[in-house]
């Protein structure tokens, strides 16, 4: 058995009286703490034997004495020792996103003495949510015997560790509360699913040479017609167009569009500024962000482009361009469990330019770009303006986190249209969308933009 501090998201999502939640404890530590449950009856005693005193009246010296005695038993009562086991049963340790989960603690008395009064707040991950049930129970338990109680979480994204859970014991007479945490170690890893299929994913005009699926603005060999042009010496026989040399003497050469492939690298911004929500309870732009990789990744992989993602954050995250049921299932695991991508977010600040040199050094000289940002901030603008410039063909997918329930949240979705409209300015596309629509649909509507 362990001790550390009381885990704040199990506190809210237990529903602990304001007392408690605001008592802490140091790691390793178990607390003793007076309740101040007697404390009125000591008041009303000592009360009662000043009045009986004065009076010289038996009854209030009787009432006295009894409150006396009581206010005296709580004060040299301790409570029993927080020796418990704490074992968690749970339903699915890898869940899909939005599955719900089921956990079902069970808590063992392991000392000598009774807990008549024994109350626990289980550690529910930060980032998970209780959808059913409760984490905390109350009960008595004797020696050797225990308890279960139950509760339901929805799954998200990412790997979500257990925290110890919290433990308070009381006398038979309220007047004196241990409290400590028990480590019951337990952990769900939740991977996105990657869908089965999207909506087809626009790209820029492509200039490499690498013959592939995207079509390109030139001719030469392909199966779609792109134009026709005189005749030259060594041109293949079968390109020949004969019934226009039928007609009018001429030899004419038949060229069709050639069809190139790509190297794209998806970019999610998983600084702390992309962690921005229109609502408390809402998903994040970095939740929306990753769900639209997802769509995009799959999107270009069927289309046979080569994919690669990362991160802005200040953690270094890079899968190389690649296609194959091999690379997918590695581009599930980094959309589900890289680091960079946690649901909870970062703890330091995001160098940008050191990021961007680092997505320079690494992606393939004409590799497109496609950055999901929430554009919440002029510097991830910049960055993108960048990369464009420097070779890199950008486009940026933009979930909207701003809302319009204050004059400041309102002001911030003013500055966010002015850097929509500041890229668009310069040529850069821009998926404009509500993170809470489905990617595909917004992708559905878009017409392209620049490009």
């Amino acid at each position: 058995m362990s001790f550390s501090s009381i885990p704040a998201a199990a506190t809210r999502a237990a529903d602990v009286t304001d007392e408690a939640a605001a008592f802490e404890i140091e790691p390793g530590r178990v607390v003793d703490r007076r309740t101040r449950r007697w404390y009125g009856v000591t008041v009303f005693a000592l009360l009662a034997l000043g009045v009986g005193v004065l009076t010289r009246e038996p009854g209030l010296l009787l009432t006295s004495a009894f409150g006396i005695a009581f206010a005296g038993y709580g004060q040299f009562t301790s409570p029993p020792p927080v020796e418990v086991s704490v074992e968690r049963a749970i339903s699915d340790d890898a869940p899909d996103t939005d599955d719900t989960v089921a956990v079902t603690v069970t808590v063992r008395n392991e000392s000598d003495r009774t807990m008549p009064d024994l109350r626990l707040v289980d550690g529910v991950p930060p980032k998970m949510t209780v959808v059913e049930g409760s984490p905390r129970v109350a009960t008595a338990l004797r020696p050797g015997q225990e308890t279960t109680f139950s509760y339901s979480l929805r799954a998200r994204r990412g790997r979500h560790e257990f925290e110890p859970t919290t433990v308070l014991a009381r006398d038979a007479s309220g007047a004196t509360e241990r409290r400590g945490t028990v480590d019951a170690p337990d952990t769900v890893g939740c991977e996105a699913s990657l869908p089965s299929q999207s909506v087809a994913f626009p790209l820029r005009s492509q200039t490499t040479r690498h013959t592939g699926r995207f079509p390109a603005d030139t001719g030469g060999p392909g199966v779609e017609f792109y134009a026709t042009r005189e005749y030259r010496p060594g041109d293949p026989l079968n390109r020949v167009d004969w019934n226009r040399t039928a007609r009018t003497g001429d030899l004419t050469t038949v060229q069709y569009r050639v069809e190139r492939s790509v190297s794209v690298v998806l970019v999610v911004d998983a600084r702390q500024a992309a962690y921005a929500a229109p609502a408390p309870q809402a998903r994040t732009a970095l939740d929306a962000a990753v769900d639209a990789a997802g769509h995009a990744y799959v999107s270009l992989t069927d289309a046979g482009h080569d994919v690669g993602l990362t991160a802005l954050s200040p953690t270094d995250c890079w899968l190389s361009p690649g296609n194959g049921d091999e690379h997918r299932v590695r581009a599930r695991e980094f959309l589900s469990t890289e680091p960079a991508l946690s649901p909870s977010g970062p703890d330091a600040e995001t160098n940008l330019y050191a990021a961007v040199q680092r997505i320079r050094r690494r992606a393939p000289t004409d590799a497109q770009i496609v950055v999901f940002t929430p554009l919440t901030d002029d510097h991830v603008a910049g960055a993108a303006i960048r990369l464009d410039a420097n070779g890199h063909r950008t486009t940026v997918v933009s979930p909207d986190p701003t809302a319009d329930d204050s004059a400041g949240h309102r002001l911030a979705g003013v500055r966010r249209s002015l850097r929509l409209a500041d890229l668009r300015q310069r040529d850069i596309p821009v998926v404009d969308w509500d993170g809470m629509e489905p990617f595909p649909h917004a992708l559905a509507r878009w017409d392209g933009g620049s490009r």
